[in-house]
Parts: structure tokens; sequence; C-alpha cells
């Protein structure tokens, strides 16, 4: 996963956690009741495209997984940035992406996020990404907790990652 930043995948690990872990060190497909609303079936590190309930992984498979999705987001974020960043930005956009695919809309338009860091205007970022902690229509303690990380390894200096 060489085209992923370290700190990015550490920050992706936590936040997406390793679940539904079985005794065999596998883990099973599962679905969470976040604000009243049913999500999508996930297994592994957050992987979410193709997974039906009743799958089983083994945690080389779920690996596997989650470095091929983080590849794509990682391919889009060099795909539809025009300005320079440094790892630790692109860690933080990566991460972003692969938890709410927010570098562009449902319309596949760019989103504010996009369209601040493209116009260069990377100071405001931060507070871009802090409109993306809803689900359900609810704010989430545990989105608001992550956009605090994306952003916190967005303004860290790359010389010094948390």
């Amino acid at each position: 996963m060489s085209d992923i930043p370290k700190a990015a995948l550490d920050l992706i690990k936590k936040f997406e956690g390793y679940a539904k872990r079985r005794p065999d060190g596998g883990c099973e497909a599962y679905q969470e009741i976040i604000n009243g609303k049913c999500d999508i079936p996930t297994i592994g590190w957050g992987t979410t495209k193709g997974v039906t309930m009743g799958m089983v992984w083994t945690r080389q498979e779920a690996d596997d997984a989650l470095t091929r999705e983080l590849e794509i987001h990682a391919k889009r974020v060099t795909r539809l940035v025009t300005v320079e960043l440094n790892a630790n930005q692109r860690g933080a956009l990566i991460s972003f992406d692969f938890n709410a695919g927010g570098l562009t809309l449902g319309n596949g338009k760019p989103s504010k996020v996009l369209k601040l860091i493209n116009a260069g205007q990377l100071d405001k970022v931060p507070d871009a990404l802090m409109e993306w902690t809803r689900f359900g229509g609810k704010t989430s303690k545990g989105l608001v907790a992550r956009r605090s990380a994306e952003i916190a390894l967005w303004l860290h200096p790359v010389d010094d990652v948390p």
C-alpha cells in the first residue's frame, strides 16, 4: 500500500475497526443501527462493496480488501485534486473519501471540499470537512471524531505525523 500514507492507514483502521471479529481471527459481515437508521452491510476494515450478510472472511481477505479500496480512493484523490498536497493532506483526503465519498456529490459534481482545495483555499478545508458529520439526518459523534482526526492530520506538518 505504498500510495497510502501510513498516518492515513492508521487513522482509517482506528475509526473503521476490525469487525465483527471471529474466534479464528477472521471476521463476518454485520450491520449497525446508527441514529435509528440501518447502515449497509460491512465486513473487515469497513469494506462495503459487494458485501452481503452472512459473508465470512479471513484476516488476510479483510486486509487485502482494505488495500484495494484505499487504492481506489487514493487514485480518486490524485485524479480530482489539481493542486499540490503534502502527504498528510493527501492522507486525510483518502480517509475522508473512503468514509464519505465526499470529494464528489451524488451527481458527480465536485463537493465544497474539493472546490476549496482546487481553488487553493487549503485553510478553509477543515471547516468544510466538519460539514460532513451527519448520518441518518443527525450529527454523529463518531463522524465528528473522525472528521476531527482527519483535520488534525490535514493540519499536521509532514515531518511530525500525529
